[in-house]
């Protein structure tokens, strides 16, 4: 089976959760035997720019979609794939998703964040362009809220399903905890919607020993301003900025005492919470978006509200205070994680596309 697998970025270019998956099933396809061309940024352009979506000139636009249109079919024609996999389309021409559709090609598409119900306004394409996307594939989502908000926009989608993505348990392998430490870690992107400033305002009510790790890469700058934030509050020597290797970040998590994950947004499904499950570091989160189906209060994990800084605090001291909640969530939590794999997510995308191209 010949797969082209298409999406707005992937590793080494970018290192997401969303890119992880991508890149892990490219890899799963391969190794079932199947030859696979991913096509992505910059070979096709997108609407982003500079970190932000800019709007652009109906010329703009139709330059953009042409040169995408010309590339796709290049692509098409050389590599001649069975199937398409659609990923990331955020930002990205979804006039592809039609062309693929009018071509008779069969395609299957993950669908890992909001974009069904963000990208025609930040890629609005041309005025005379109409996308079937109901027609188009079949649509796994990571969550259910994900799928219920494309729902909500009013997209017509026949063929949907639910894929979870999952923990691979030999890379992030349980690690026995040592004496509490008030060692305390937020992993992943550094971006305003992961409430890392949540993080900061809350250490400054804990103890003088406590510390915060911020482990992840940086985006937009938002480190800056956490510094300055963190030296507002007088606990700037508490907390230390890193960014740790993808093949590495079980060690991240690994050093911690507990791993914070306090975002504030609608989080599509959030693999950081069962990575540290994992590993075995109990877990402090907001519970938003995806999250939410699979986080369970005092089982495994503590849930917090967004934004709010001092019950942050407050489950934290809970968690330094009572060596028996600790054991309990990280047992919880490495069931959860253990229901989660990311063999199986893999697996049932292969199917999905197996099926899809006979």
């Amino acid at each position: 089976m010949r797969v082209l697998a298409v999406g707005n970025r992937y590793p080494p270019a970018a290192t997401g959760g969303y890119e992880r998956i991508f890149a892990g099933t490219v890899a799963a396809l391969e190794a079932a035997g199947h030859a696979v061309r991913v096509l992505t940024t910059p070979e096709l352009e997108w609407y982003w720019r500079d970190g932000a979506f800019p709007a652009r000139s109906l010329r703009e636009r139709v330059g953009l979609e042409r040169r995408n249109a010309a590339t796709l079919r290049r692509v098409v024609h050389d590599f001649s794939p069975d199937v398409v996999s659609w990923w990331g389309m955020g930002g990205m021409s979804l006039a592809l998703i039609e062309r693929v559709r009018r071509a008779g090609l069969p395609a299957v598409g993950v669908v890992g964040d909001g974009w069904m119900a963000y990208g025609p306004e930040v890629a609005p394409g041309l005025p005379w362009q109409r996308v079937d996307l109901g027609s188009g594939a079949r649509w796994l989502f990571i969550s259910e809220a994900v799928r219920a908000r494309a729902l909500a926009e009013g997209h017509v989608l026949p063929r949907t399903g639910l894929v979870h993505p999952g923990v691979d348990p030999a890379a992030f392998a349980f690690s026995p905890a040592g004496a509490w430490g008030w060692r305390l870690a937020c992993v992943g992107r550094v971006e305003p919607r992961k409430g890392i400033a949540v993080a900061v305002e809350a250490l400054a009510a804990l103890p003088a020993e406590a510390t915060l790790t911020v482990d992840g890469p940086v985006e937009g700058g938002h480190d800056a301003e956490l510094r300055v934030l963190a030296d507002r509050l007088g606990v700037a020597d508490r907390v230390v900025f890193t960014r740790t290797g993808s093949a590495q970040v079980d060690g991240a998590y690994a050093a911690a005492d507990a791993v914070l994950f306090p975002v504030t947004w609608a989080e599509p499904w959030g693999l950081v919470p069962l990575e540290a499950m994992s590993v075995g570091r109990p877990v402090v989160a907001t519970g938003t978006g995806g999250s939410a189906e699979y986080l369970d209060d005092g089982v495994n994990a503590l849930v917090t509200p967004p934004g709010d800084a001092a019950v942050l605090a407050a489950a934290v001291r809970r968690l330094a205070e009572d060596d028996g909640l600790r054991a309990r969530l990280v047992e919880g939590g490495r069931a959860t994680a253990a229901h989660y794999s990311q063999a199986a997510f893999e697996a049932t995308i292969v199917q999905a596309l197996e099926q899809a191209a006979s």
